[in-house]
C-alpha cells in the first residue's frame, strides 16, 4: 500500500494515530479558507481532528499519483491528488487534496481546494467553530 492509499484508509477509519504517522514534523497545509498554512504536526493534527469531526458524508472518489513543484522549495516530489465529496453545514462539497511526500513517503505539505463558493464559505465557519472549541485558535471578535 502506497503513503496515498494509506492516508486514504486513515481517513476512511477516522484513524488520527494512523495520520500522524504519515506526516513529517514541518508539514504545511494549505486550507482554501485561511490565507497563510498551517505549519506543524500538533496543529495539523488539531485540524484533522476537527475537519474528521466537521465533513460528512466523506468519500474520497478518485486519485491521481506523479509528481509535482512543491508551493514551499518548487522542487518536483512525489505527489497525489485525491478527488473527494463531501457535505458540510448542509452543503454539498467538490474537492480534491493534492498531497507532496518526502522522501520517505511521508506527507510534507497538504493542499486542500474545495468549490463551490458557498461550501467554501461554510466549510471555514464549520472548521473555524471547531478550531475554537479546541483551543486551536481565538474566538473571532465582531466590531
Amino acid at each position: 500500500m502506497n503513503a496515498a492509499e494509506r492516508f486514504r484508509a486513515a481517513v476512511d477509519n477516522q484513524d488520527l494515530a494512523a495520520l500522524e504517522d504519515l506526516f513529517t514534523d514541518d508539514i504545511r497545509f494549505y486550507s482554501p479558507v485561511k490565507f497563510t498554512p498551517f505549519e506543524g504536526k500538533p496543529m495539523v493534527m488539531g485540524l484533522f481532528g476537527v475537519l474528521l469531526r466537521t465533513f460528512e458524508e466523506f468519500s474520497y472518489i478518485g486519485d491521481h499519483t506523479g509528481t509535482a513543484r512543491t508551493s514551499t522549495d518548487a522542487t518536483v516530489a512525489p505527489s497525489a491528488v485525491l478527488l473527494f465529496r463531501a457535505k458540510a453545514g448542509g452543503k454539498e462539497i467538490h474537492g480534491i487534496d493534492l498531497l507532496h511526500f518526502d522522501d520517505d513517503g511521508r506527507i510534507k505539505e497538504f493542499t486542500v481546494m474545495v468549490r463551490p463558493r458557498s461550501a467554501v464559505h461554510a466549510l471555514g465557519e464549520a472548521v473555524l467553530a471547531g478550531l475554537v472549541a479546541d483551543g486551536l485558535a481565538p474566538a473571532p471578535t465582531h466590531p
